[in-house]
């Protein structure tokens, strides 16, 4: 059937008039329905505690808040802080405060209990400083779908409380200071679909109630202290799509039931305790775009059909224990741009082939040798090639300028030192310090790369991805004067690595050397401020010449707080002509604050100096100039005897010729 012209103008007539009537009845239940008093009491209350004002035009707080912004609003997001409620109870008569974001607002104070009065809540956002425990009462809120208060300073139990929410979806307390185990009550949220407890200090084994939490889509749990057996009920969770574990202290192996998680597309779980894995259990996640099993005791081959994974876009399997050659097909794989497989036991010749988008390639540290295909070359990747056995000739040398100084035996100048000391100003320019001369560290890294001096006296390897894709490892210090150092300068700049930063001493003469590494933390905000981008922990580990130093390393803690200068002094012996410092990120501290990619090593400035008498480098030159000085002061003092014997002799010979003179006169006379 047709409708005329006509037709058409009376359809759109009336749907005009059923779309007006219905904005009028809409906005007619808006005036005409009222908040319910005690909330209204809460939230005054609760803002006052908090020192919180709604702009103007958002709500009226002395009045009714369920107005303005707080009923018509689409996107709560727009508005900080902010209410929101629904006006339909009671026919229409009642409003109710359903939603409640203070968010990023640096608020103090504590979790009031007048939070219990708005019962209706279904949403609440913070990031804030609360402190305290998060309360009991919290499980009173049963219409909960949405509970958000990380990023805060929360401390205490979790309380057990928390499994009252039965319509809780979405549960997030990472970054804060909880301690104790989380409450197995938890398990009977089997409505939880995204739980984020990273770097929230909870500790111990995941109950075994989490079992019955099939419809968890998202978890991540990495910078915490679990520890025991990964549960393998985990692989019962096949709706899962993201799963973050590392830093934690977790045994081996990873569960075989992993194999069900078809629809993971993200999988990171890195730094395993004891008992070794096979690659087997990833077999059926064919939708992975992120696959991160760094330092995870991963041992055997990479599997040959890895190039069956069309859409994974990172892999990282560096720091394990893989040996064979590394599969052609994993460098055809169209989607992947980030591969990290440094730090195995891999073997043979570089693929001849490479995709077109795989731009940052990490293959430092395995048993790779050959030649180098024409991709090398030609492409503009970045590349680490760092301590492998390539071959070096005058064909190949300067394909990748300095390479040929960090393969495995470091073979330049070996034998045949040529320096007993350097210091480096990491992430600056060239600076003086007393009588130590910071060469300059200014040099654009990214995720896979490295640089060797021409002069073949240091060289510095990074690898590792920041977790919002940034590369840039040049930090710059912005903010307020370093304090507790007489030289501020040396720490307003810093290299700072998503996670694995190197620096090599080459060509050094063999001996005992002191080490020192400079440190200030400035990238987070003053434990002072209360701010909640002073929560922020960076944790790394120390290796000298492949020894642990220290671990867990936390610059701030350390120091005693930002933007306080730290030396930490070492002790290495040098036997083979170069010095490794290795500073390694094994998963801790939190990862986003302020920002995204917050974390890992970061060092400010470091020199070495022999703790013997050294015969070549700097201490040699001296010698020399001493040697040079003592000549020309000898040199020096023999020409003025010399014109002193030439003026008494000159001397002599005139008062000589006056004593004839008067001879002669007195014969003559």
């Amino acid at each position: 059937m047709q409708l005329s012209s006509s037709g058409f103008s009376h359809f759109f007539f009336f749907i005009f008039i059923f779309i007006f009537f219905f904005l009028s009845f809409h906005n007619s239940i808006a005036q005409t329905a009222t908040t319910d008093p005690n909330e209204v009491r809460a939230l005054n209350s609760i803002f006052q505690q908090w020192d919180a004002q709604a702009a103007p035009g958002l709500w009226n707080i002395s009045g009714e808040p369920c107005s303005a912004a707080a009923i018509n609003a689409t996107n709560l997001e727009d508005y900080n802080p902010a209410i929101k409620c629904d006006c339909s109870y009671e026919n229409g008569s009642t409003c109710h405060i359903t939603e409640l974001r203070v968010f990023a607002l640096d608020r103090t104070g504590v979790i009031p209990e007048e939070l219990v009065a708005l019962q209706f809540l279904t949403n609440l956002i913070n990031r804030n400083y609360f402190i305290g425990p998060l309360p009991a009462f919290i499980g009173n809120l049963s219409r909960l779908k949405s509970l958000e208060v990380g990023h805060n300073a929360l401390s205490g139990p979790l309380p057990k409380e928390l499994g009252n929410l039965k319509d809780l979806t979405f549960l997030a307390i990472g970054s804060n200071n909880f301690s104790g185990a989380l409450p197995s009550e938890l398990g009977s949220l089997v409505k939880l679909e995204e739980i984020y407890i990273d770097s929230s200090g909870v500790s111990g084994e995941i109950p075994s109630t989490f079992a019955d939490l099939r419809n968890m889509q998202i978890m991540w749990a990495y910078d915490c202290s679990l520890s025991g057996k990964i549960p393998d009920f985990i692989g019962n969770w096949t709706k899962l799509t993201s799963l973050r574990f590392g830093g934690n202290s977790f045994e081996g192996p990873i569960p075989s039931s992993f194999s069900n998680l078809s629809s993971l597309v993200t999988l990171q779980i890195t730094d395993i305790n004891s008992v070794s894995s096979s690659l087997d259990f990833i077999k059926n996640m064919k939708n992975l775009t992120d696959l991160s099993l760094r330092n995870a005791l991963i041992n055997g081959s990479i599997p040959s059909n890895i190039g069956e994974y069309k859409s994974l876009q990172t892999l990282d399997l560096s720091f394990n224990n893989l040996i064979g050659q590394i599969p052609s097909a994993l460098f055809s794989v169209d989607s992947l741009t980030h591969l990290f497989l440094g730090n195995n036991g891999l073997s043979g010749t570089l693929p001849q082939q490479k995709a077109v988008y795989l731009k940052n390639i990490d293959l430092s540290y395995n048993y790779l040798s050959g030649t180098f295909p024409s991709w090398v070359t030609t492409g503009s990747q970045q590349l680490n090639l760092v301590a492998n056995n390539f071959t070096f000739d005058s064909s190949n040398v300067s394909i990748l300028p300095g390479l040929n100084c960090l393969q495995r035996n470091f073979p330049c100048n070996k034998n045949a030192p040529r320096y007993s000391s350097f210091a480096i100003k990491c992430g600056g320019e060239e600076m003086k310090v007393d009588s130590i001369v910071y060469e300059a560290d200014s040099y654009d890294l990214g995720g896979a790369s490295f640089i060797v001096l021409d002069t073949q006296k240091w060289a510095i390897s990074d690898a590792g991805l920041f977790s919002d894709g940034q590369f840039n490892t040049h930090v710059q210090n912005t903010g307020s004067q370093v304090t507790g150092t007489a030289t501020p300068k040396l720490y307003q700049s810093s290299r700072q690595s998503p996670g694995s930063l190197r620096y090599y001493g080459l060509s050094l003469e063999n001996g005992p050397y002191n080490v020192s590494l400079s440190f200030a933390e400035t990238v987070f905000g003053d434990q002072g401020s209360q701010t909640w981008t002073s929560l922020g922990r960076r944790v790394f580990d120390i290796y000298i010449q492949g020894t642990l130093q220290l671990k867990d390393f936390d610059i701030s803690k350390e120091a005693g707080g930002e933007r306080k200068a730290i030396t930490k002094k070492f002790n290495a012996n040098v036997s083979e002509n170069y010095l490794e410092i290795h500073l390694f990120w094994a998963g801790k501290g939190t990862c986003c604050i302020p920002d995204q990619g917050s974390y890992g090593p970061l060092v400010s400035a470091l020199s070495v100096i022999p703790d013997f008498t050294p015969t070549v480098g700097l201490a040699h030159k001296k010698n020399q100039t001493a040697l040079i000085v003592g000549i020309a002061v000898a040199l020096g003092i023999s020409g003025l005897i010399l014109i002193f014997l030439t003026f008494y002799m000159r001397t002599k010979r005139h008062n000589d010729d006056a004593e004839v003179n008067l001879h002669l006169t007195w014969a003559q006379s």
